[in-house]
């Protein structure tokens, strides 16, 4: 779970420069195995309803920054629905 923690700092202090395959893990993580996978995008399923997905896709081998705000973004709404369940 460290390693995580470190690579979601990074996203949130750079995210124009964190490596597809870290983020890539993250994803993994967080949302389970992708929905797609095998083509140049990856799409994962979210628990909420409305638009359930976050679909991730390698730029020379960085993530997007557009898509890791929006992977943080879900993260966030993960763990604040996770901390109210308890």
């Amino acid at each position: 779970m460290k390693q995580f923690e470190n690579i979601i700092a990074h996203m949130r202090s750079n995210p124009t420069d964190v490596r597809f395959s870290d983020f890539g893990n993250v994803c993994d993580h967080y949302f389970g195995k992708p929905r797609q996978g095998g083509t140049s995008h990856r799409i994962y399923r979210t628990p909420w309803q409305g638009d359930p997905r976050v679909n991730i896709q390698s730029k020379k081998g960085k993530a997007g920054a557009y898509q890791v705000r929006q992977v943080l973004k879900a993260i966030e709404r993960l763990e604040c629905e996770h901390d109210s369940e308890k």
